[in-house]
């Protein structure tokens, strides 16, 4: 492979495209974006040699892009906000072309949950001679690491409930229904869906007003690391703390702590435990 040649990249929100954005230039390669319309980081458009926007449902422009420009490895990166896609005016917002429409109501007719649209992208993607390349190979740095990662230590009963709720949230995740859990005294509050960790945040917080709870944020058993990877950051910091939440636990290797020094200093002040946890 020419050290010249380009990579992709396919933005979703948030500030993880961004973050990546910035490994791969600091890396000398040249970046040519797709920005899905209406998620992405208008940002990334001063970080990329190439900036395009599309549509979340036109899977057959983010190739053109790509193919135009010579890129034949690319990084999925950021989220979607799937909430919006069962709004009223959906079928105006999100029309597929043919080829979203084929796949959408082809392979993915029977199965449409994130990892199973997920692998079909890539599967489209690399008939188009694109390869999609682990989403953390530039920005590896923010990954969660092993113990605690904060000055400020768990409770006790912190520390029960995340050994309590991370076996229940890897069993949320490998049956596709969410990657967090919300934990007190081995009592679970709430499990994420399709609302995201921040709203599930939220809901926790209504539900257990007198705080003191865990936040268990896993990856799915045999995460592909293409996409999709659990990532938290200073806006999940502070909203549990609104929440009334005393401890963060992640999957350690296998999740992004976005702006990591500063989140974890933010974690500090605000006196939320961080902790990796790595599987058994």
């Amino acid at each position: 492979m020419s050290a010249v040649e380009p990579l992709g990249l396919i933005a979703g929100t948030g500030r993880l495209p961004v973050l990546i954005a910035g490994g791969v230039r600091r890396s000398g390669r040249r970046l040519v974006v797709v920005g899905i319309r209406g998620q992405a980081d208008p940002a990334l458009r001063d970080l990329a040699d190439v900036f395009g926007w599309a549509g979340i449902t036109r899977l057959g422009r983010w190739i053109r892009l790509l193919r135009r420009n010579g890129v034949r490895r690319a990084v999925l990166a950021g989220g979607v906000r799937k909430a919006n896609m069962y709004s009223p005016l959906r079928l105006l917002r999100y029309w597929p072309d043919l080829r979203t429409a084929r796949l959408w109501y082809g392979k993915l007719r029977h199965d449409k949950r994130d990892n199973a649209v997920l692998l079909a992208v890539a599967d489209e993607l690399a008939k188009e001679g694109i390869e999609l390349m682990s989403s953390v190979e530039y920005c590896a740095e923010h990954l969660a690491d092993e113990g605690l990662m904060t000055k400020t230590p768990p409770s006790k009963s912190a520390q029960a409930d995340a050994d309590f709720g991370f076996k229940i949230a890897r069993r949320s995740a490998e049956l596709d229904v969410g990657q967090s859990v919300a934990v007190k005294e081995r009592d679970i509050i709430a499990v994420e869906a399709m609302e995201g960790t921040d709203e599930m945040i939220a809901r926790a917080g209504r539900l257990c007003k007198t705080g003191g709870w865990t936040l268990v944020k896993v990856a799915r058993p045999n995460q592909d690391m293409r996409f999709d990877v659990p990532t938290v950051g200073p806006e999940t910091i502070q909203t549990l703390k609104t929440a009334r939440a005393a401890c963060l636990v992640l999957e350690a290797g296998k999740t992004i702590i976005l702006d990591k020094p500063d989140t974890l200093a933010l974690a500090d002040r605000l006196a939320i435990a961080v902790v990796g946890k790595r599987a058994e």
